[in-house]
């Protein structure tokens, strides 16, 4: 993503006399930035997702920036003429990807989100999570500069939510940006650079976000280059950073995120040397109390 993509004055109606849905909203996503959108039912968050994606255009206002984007419905239409398989390789040639790399990317990502045991099954005999999977899979296929989520982990278990927040980090440390709305406050909570309401038919910017980062945490051990400091990207990846040393510091990062911090150090210039990781302690087993 190479520039902002802006919101200026924004307002958005249905019908010449219809009720604002939206109106007179300023907003800023830059590249590299996690966005959460809350509001209660009805405020028009999806609304604003639409006009971020550009399948909606606005009634008033202008919106500037053109980054190659991909969306995640509330509701994916599932009884799609395609397997999974079929439809995520037709999209990669839409992408530009020839048809060997796009059927090689369509695997991983089935892969990754546990339904390639169903890679032929017609769509339409999918499960409602399935289905939500390879949703989410499409939108990720072409490493798109923006990701705009739309309540897109309902339906899916631990496994493919856990997937679903490390395939979001991939793509804010790539340089891309992701805007989301979840109806759970927990959802990767600490980790938004900004969040913001949606009230009144405008936005309103939350300033302060006491949540801490949800689920369990890894330690990290690293050292780099004395009074070098930490990259960019992984600093923004970990939720606290204790300097142990010169060069060297022990990052507490959600596990969520743990591979996405490692891929970073490792692969900066200069490379960083992780020391050790030390993963969150088991929970106890309710089986095994006396």
């Amino acid at each position: 993503m190479q520039r902002d993509l802006r919101l200026i004055a924004v307002g958005r109606r249905y019908g010449i006399r219809g009720p604002w849905v939206l109106r007179g909203v300023d907003l800023t996503i830059a590249p590299g930035t996690l966005t959460r959108v809350e509001g209660a039912n009805g405020t028009g968050k999806s609304t604003l997702l639409r006009l971020l994606a550009r399948l909606d255009a606005p009634t008033e206002g202008r919106v500037t920036g053109r980054p190659r984007t991909a969306y995640v419905p509330e509701r994916f239409p599932a009884a799609l003429p395609f397997t999974p398989l079929g439809y995520l390789t037709h999209l990669g040639t839409v992408h530009g990807l020839s048809r060997p790399s796009a059927t090689r990317a369509a695997g991983t990502w089935l892969e990754r989100f546990g339904v390639a045991a169903h890679a032929g099954t017609p769509m339409a005999r999918l499960s409602k999570g399935s289905s939500q999977k390879v949703a989410v899979a499409q939108a990720l296929l072409g490493e798109p500069e923006l990701l705009v989520l739309d309540e897109a982990w309902t339906g899916l278990d631990a496994a493919a939510r856990a997937e679903l927040e490390r395939a979001v980090a991939e793509r804010t440390a790539a340089g891309g940006a992701v805007v989301f709305v979840d109806h759970d406050p927990r959802r990767l909570a600490g980790a938004p650079d900004a969040t913001y309401t949606v009230l009144d038919r405008g936005l309103k910017h939350r300033t302060e976000d006491g949540s801490p980062p949800a689920g369990p945490l890894a330690l990290v051990a690293v050292r780099g280059p004395a009074g070098g400091g930490l990259p960019p990207d992984a600093a923004r990846t970990v939720t606290s950073v204790q300097e142990t040393g010169p060069g060297s510091y022990r990052l507490a990062v959600p596990v969520s995120h743990s591979d996405v911090l490692l891929r970073v150090l490792l692969t900066a210039r200069p490379p960083w040397h992780v020391v050790s990781v030390t993963p969150p302690p088991e929970p106890p087993d309710p089986e095994s109390r006396p």
